[in-house]
C-alpha cells in the first residue's frame, strides 16, 4: 500500500498510510440493518484524519436522526478500531451536513441491487426522484407499485413488482 492515496475524506484530499488502513478496516464493518453493505459503502464514514494530537479522528454521520442502528454502528466501529490496534482513535459524530442517500457509493448501490433491494436514485437523477418509477432489483421491470411507505426498516419502502410478482424493498432517498 502506498503512503498516500486519494481522499483523506469521503470526497477529496490525500490519505496517509494509517488513514488508508482505517478506511480499509471500516470497509469491512457491516451495516447492522443491511449487512451486505459496509459503513463505507453507505457513505456514513465522513472522514479519517490525523489530528494535531497525533490521534486518528473518524467522523461518522448517522443516516437520519433517531436511526436505531446508530449505536450499533458506533459500537461495531469502536470494536473494529480497538481490535486493529487503533484504541486511541476518536470517533466523532458529524451532524452537518446531514447524511443523504447520494452518499451511498456506486459499489454500495450495486450491492443493494444484487441483494434484492432497489437502490436510491443517484444525485444525477435528482430532478426525477419523486416521480421516477422504482425498478425491480430482480427482473429490472419498472412496472412496480409501492405497498407500504415503510419496509423492513424505516429507511426502506416496500414494493411489489407487477411483472415477476416478487416483493422487494427500496432504499429511500433521504
Amino acid at each position: 500500500m502506498s503512503a498516500a492515496a486519494p481522499s483523506a475524506e469521503a470526497g477529496g484530499g490525500v490519505r496517509t498510510a494509517a488513514e488508508q488502513g482505517v478506511w480499509d478496516l471500516l470497509s469491512g464493518v457491516p451495516d447492522p440493518e443491511i449487512p451486505v453493505l459496509s459503513i463505507v459503502d453507505l457513505g456514513i464514514v465522513r472522514y479519517v484524519r490525523s489530528g494535531p494530537d497525533r490521534r486518528l479522528h473518524i467522523g461518522i454521520t448517522p443516516t437520519y436522526s433517531g436511526c436505531p442502528a446508530t449505536e450499533a454502528i458506533r459500537a461495531a466501529t469502536r470494536a473494529a478500531l480497538d481490535a486493529a490496534g487503533y484504541r486511541e482513535a476518536c470517533l466523532e459524530e458529524v451532524l452537518s451536513p446531514p447524511w443523504t442517500s447520494d452518499w451511498v457509493t456506486p459499489a454500495g448501490r450495486a450491492k443493494l441491487a444484487a441483494f434484492g433491494i432497489a437502490p436510491p436514485p443517484s444525485a444525477a437523477d435528482a430532478g426525477r426522484r419523486a416521480s421516477a418509477p422504482v425498478g425491480c432489483p430482480r427482473c429490472g421491470s419498472l412496472a412496480t407499485e409501492r405497498i407500504s411507505e415503510f419496509g423492513s426498516t424505516p429507511c426502506k419502502a416496500h414494493y411489489r413488482c407487477n411483472s415477476c410478482h416478487e416483493p422487494f424493498d427500496h432504499f429511500k432517498c433521504i
